[in-house]
């Protein structure tokens, strides 16, 4: 089978922790065993979130004295994907003796008049408290919005509409190859005015572009993996419940938001409404029981 995993950014950086090298690579280790499980028995695509590192640099790149302008998101997002993919290859590397591995920075086209331009809703970074978020308003002409624990940075995030190294990642499958690809949703590109591509200031959601990648890779199953167990309906409220299984209309019905939950069920109904394939939504330490259908999130083709 095969298998598109989407990994979470906090399961790269966990809330609250330091953005440290030596956490990051404490973290990854854990994430290589999840995906070691699966990739024993299926053709494995990993891609992953990027909002905390990439926020770190920016805030890094903005700081620097030395630059007489901070560097835009898409090169910040090319950077992430060489850290992030070496990281994990690494470790994977150790999980899987003997294996072939490979990490490629990926691009992923999007609209130049792709209304999210003039309504950014993404969240990059660390959280502040209020005070610390409209300074840093102020200082940095940043967009800010409060998460669910404080105030982040927001950014655009347009709609994937093509991932310009497909054809070189199936080709890599094709030999063997695990790949870790599309990291933070890939880096965003339009077409140049005088051909080419040119890099465009914003995020492009990971489990979106996941979800296109698998599509688009003929992919049998879409494994999005987060912090939490299960995509919950009522989430925090009273009413809180699990949601074990659900057809792509019925997941819609949740009205989940759009800066934590909502790209995550909107991903898993698109790949499931497009190629009658499954996908799943759950926490990483049961990536391989998820697949086997013992627990996450089941998102299957309506009836």
């Amino acid at each position: 089978m095969r298998i598109v995993i989407a990994l979470g950014g906090n399961a790269l950086l966990h809330r609250g922790e330091r953005p440290d090298a030596a956490v990051q690579q404490a973290n990854i280790d854990r994430v290589a065993l999840a995906i070691a499980a699966l990739a024993q028995d299926h053709e494995v695509v990993v891609t992953h979130g990027n909002g905390p590192q990439i926020g770190l640099l920016a805030m890094e790149s903005a700081a620097d004295a030395a630059l007489s302008a901070p560097y835009p998101l898409d090169l910040l997002g090319a950077q992430t994907q060489g850290m992030i993919g070496s990281l994990l290859a690494r470790a994977l590397y150790d999980a899987l003796p003997g294996r072939r591995v490979a990490a490629l920075v990926t691009h992923t086209q999007v609209r130049a008049d792709d209304p999210a331009f003039g309504h950014p809703e993404k969240f990059i970074g660390q959280v502040y408290s209020a005070e610390a978020a409209r300074a840093l308003s102020r200082e940095r002409g940043w967009h800010i919005a409060r998460d669910t624990t404080g105030w982040r940075r927001v950014v655009p995030s347009p709609a994937p509409e093509r991932i310009m190294e497909t054809g070189t990642v199936q080709d890599l499958l094709g030999l063997g190859t695990l790949v870790v690809c599309a990291g933070g949703g890939g880096v965003p590109v339009v077409d140049g005015e005088h051909g080419g591509l040119r890099g465009v200031e914003a995020v492009v959601d990971k489990d979106l572009t996941a979800a296109l990648l698998a599509e688009d890779l003929k992919a049998d199953f879409l494994l999005i993996l987060t912090d939490v167990p299960h995509v919950y309906a009522d989430y925090g409220g009273p009413h809180q419940r699990p949601v074990l299984e659900a057809t792509p209309t019925e997941l819609r019905s949740g009205d989940f938001p759009a800066g934590s939950m909502g790209p995550k069920t909107e991903a898993a109904a698109r790949f499931v409404e497009r190629t009658g394939g499954l996908a799943a939504i759950g926490a990483l330490d049961a990536a391989y029981e998820i697949v086997r259908g013992r627990a996450g999130t089941l998102v299957r083709p309506e009836p």
